[in-house]
């Protein structure tokens, strides 16, 4: 059964054809035009054509808002702290909506390997989870504001075609949404199992900010350009 594809905002970067995506996944409550105005702070050199994917979770009641609709890649059971509780099936639906938005992207002619994930908050609990687990190799992963909903899971899933991945990951010191201790607990985890991964902090609360969007460009341009001298396709 074809998984529907998410709609999306959709931008391009650069001179000529796009040959490098990057799917960025936004966060609880947003939607895909929430990161789009930053692409161009993120300074990407002209002669790295990237189109930036932008999709929009489904609507979905979120029980820690209350039952309340809102645009969510899974619902919330329970956040106290450092612990949360969540809805696995939900992560396991949304991870499907984006991996057809990778194969979309292979189909237009970016495979994989010249795709990098990029996700806030709950979109970083879903770039940790596809991009980790994903059956080809990636060019990277960015994980922004969050955390790893539950290790034995994405320890279930977790393929080897990604277990050399770049990871990204950034946190806000005084974050009040996501605690830092949650973003740490993560880079600590996937440090153990020997997956590359740069740890930056920023004095902000649950939130983006200049400093981290320069450096997520810098990385981007680094992962993207490392995947046109390994790429296959």
């Amino acid at each position: 059964m074809t998984t529907p594809l998410l709609d999306c905002v959709e931008l391009t970067t650069g001179h000529g054809q796009p040959r490098h995506a990057v799917i960025w996944l936004h966060g609880l409550g947003a939607d895909g035009h929430d990161f789009a105005g930053i692409v161009p702070e993120l300074n990407l050199p002209d002669d790295l054509p990237v189109r930036f994917v932008f999709p929009h979770a489904p609507m979905i009641p979120v029980t820690i808002n209350h039952g309340y609709l809102l645009r969510a890649w899974y619902d919330i059971l329970h956040a106290d702290g450092v612990e949360r509780t969540v809805d696995q099936a939900g992560i396991h639906a949304s991870r499907q909506q984006i991996e057809a938005l990778i194969a979309r992207e292979a189909a237009r002619g970016v495979p994989a390997e010249r795709l990098a994930l990029v996700g806030f908050s709950q979109g970083g609990a879903m770039a940790y989870v596809t991009g980790l687990s994903h059956a080809q190799p990636l060019a990277g992963v960015a994980a922004l504001s969050t955390y790893i909903p539950n290790l034995a899971d994405l320890d279930a899933l977790r393929q080897p075609a990604n277990h050399a991945t770049p990871v990204f990951a950034a946190h806000g010191e005084f974050d009040n949404v996501v605690p830092l201790a949650l973003g740490q607990q993560a880079v600590v985890a996937l440090r153990q199992r020997q997956q590359p991964i740069s740890w930056r902090t920023y004095p902000m609360m649950h939130a983006v900010c200049e400093e981290e969007i320069s450096e997520l460009g810098g990385w981007l341009t680094s992962v993207l350009r490392q995947a046109d001298k390994t790429a296959t396709v």
